[in-house]
C-alpha cells in the first residue's frame, strides 16, 4: 500500500512475475478486503506466497479493542511492527459508518488540553500503516463483527493521533490509495474523507493543490492570537489570520467547505465576546464550526462548558450567519472521542 499501481507492477516485475499479478493482488486486497493469500483463488498459489511475504508485511497487531453505544463505537489499539503503538476508532450510525484513524505515533503539536500531544511524537506512521487502519475496519464490518451486521466504511477523518499535514507525503498517499478506483485503490469518495490540521500554513496551501478534494478541518479552538498561542503552541509560527487565509485558499480551490473545530473549554475559549469575534473572522466564508464539548484526559485542570454558555456561544456564530454544529461525543466512555486517544498499553 506504500506503492501506487504502477511502483508495484514494477515490484511484482523485479520477483520474476508478469505485471498484472499486480491488479490481481490488489483486487484482492482492496475491493474483496481479503488479506488472506489461501482465498486468491485466481491468482497460483507459488505466486500468492511469494508476493504475500515479499510485498505485503504484518503491519498492525491488535493489541485491545473496545467498545460503547451497543457495539457500533469499536476503539482498537495497534502495535506497529517496531512496537510503536496508535489507535483508531470506528463509529457506525444508522446511515454511514466512519472510521478516525492516526496518521502518527504520538503527537509533536503540544496542545494542553489532549491526551495525544501530551504524548509528545514517537514517529511518522507509512503510507500503508494509515490505509491498513480503514482495511482492518472494512474487513471487521464486511465479517459482521460489528453490531449491525456486515456494511462498508463510507467515511474516514484523520483526526486519530498525530497532526496530518506534519506527515504530508505519507498522508497523501494514504488519500490517493483510499480514493483511486480499484485495483489501484479503495474508490471511497474523496468527500467522504475529512483531514484535520491545527494550522500548518505552508501544507494546507500545498494540499489545496494536489487534486484531492477532501473536507479540511482546521482545529483552531481560540480566535484571538494570545489565547491561542497557549491552546495551539504552533500558533506562535502561523498567527489565526494566517491560519484562516490559507483556509480560505483551500475552500477557493476545492470548492469544499471548510470546518473549523473548536473545543469548549469552561472559563477559557467559552465567552461570548469570543464567539462574537469568531464568527466576525468567519462570516461570508465557505465555512461550518464544529462545537466539540471538551472531552476529558487524565490530569487535565480543564473541563467542558456549562450548558448555557454553550447555547451563548452557538447564538453569537448563528446572529453572524455563521453555520454551527456541537459535536456528537462518541465514544467518551472508553477514551476514544475527541482529544482522548493515547494508545496507552493497559
Amino acid at each position: 500500500m506504500d506503492l501506487d499501481a504502477a511502483e508495484r507492477k514494477a515490484a511484482v516485475q523485479e520477483l520474476g512475475l508478469p505485471g498484472f499479478r499486480a491488479d490481481q493482488v490488489s483486487r484482492q486486497w482492496l475491493a474483496r478486503l481479503s488479506d488472506d493469500p489461501d482465498e486468491w483463488s485466481d491468482v497460483p498459489q507459488e505466486v500468492r506466497t511469494t508476493i504475500a511475504e515479499v510485498l505485503l508485511p504484518h503491519l498492525l497487531t491488535p493489541m485491545r479493542s473496545i467498545s460503547c453505544d451497543a457495539g457500533t463505537t469499536v476503539k482498537t489499539l495497534w502495535q506497529l511492527h517496531d512496537g510503536a503503538l496508535v489507535e483508531s476508532v470506528l463509529m457506525r450510525y444508522p446511515d454511514r459508518v466512519t472510521m478516525c484513524i492516526s496518521s502518527q505515533a504520538g503527537c509533536g503539536m503540544n496542545c494542553p488540553f489532549c491526551a495525544t500531544g501530551q504524548a509528545g511524537l514517537t514517529r511518522n506512521l507509512s503510507t500503508a500503516e494509515i490505509v491498513e487502519q480503514v482495511l482492518a475496519g472494512a474487513r471487521s464490518l464486511q465479517r459482521g463483527e460489528i453490531e449491525g451486521g456486515p456494511g462498508r466504511v463510507s467515511n474516514v477523518v484523520f483526526m486519530g493521533m498525530g497532526e496530518p499535514l506534519a506527515n504530508y507525503r505519507s498522508v497523501v498517499g494514504a488519500l490517493r490509495r483510499l480514493t483511486a478506483e480499484p485495483p489501484e485503490g479503495l474508490g471511497m469518495s474523496a468527500r467522504g474523507i475529512t483531514v484535520s490540521t491545527v494550522g500548518l500554513v505552508p501544507r494546507i496551501r500545498e494540499l489545496a493543490g494536489e487534486g484531492l478534494p477532501v473536507t479540511l478541518a482546521v482545529s483552531l479552538h481560540a480566535p484571538d492570537d494570545t489565547l491561542r498561542d497557549t491552546l495551539v503552541p504552533v500558533n506562535t509560527r502561523w498567527k489565526v489570520c494566517e491560519v484562516l487565509d490559507a483556509a480560505w485558499e483551500y475552500a477557493d480551490r476545492t470548492h469544499r467547505r471548510v470546518s473549523i473545530e473548536y473545543a469548549l473549554i469552561r472559563g477559557i475559549n467559552d465567552q461570548r465576546w469570543r464567539a462574537e469575534l469568531l464568527g466576525d473572522l468567519l462570516a461570508g466564508h465557505l465555512v461550518h464550526v464544529n462545537l466539540i464539548p471538551l472531552n476529558p484526559t487524565p490530569g487535565s485542570k480543564w473541563t467542558s462548558s456549562d450548558p448555557r454558555d454553550e447555547r451563548e456561544f452557538v447564538r453569537a456564530l448563528r446572529e453572524r450567519s455563521v453555520a454551527v454544529t456541537v459535536r456528537d461525543t462518541r465514544g467518551r466512555e472508553i477514551d476514544g472521542a475527541c482529544g482522548q486517544l493515547a494508545a496507552a498499553p493497559s
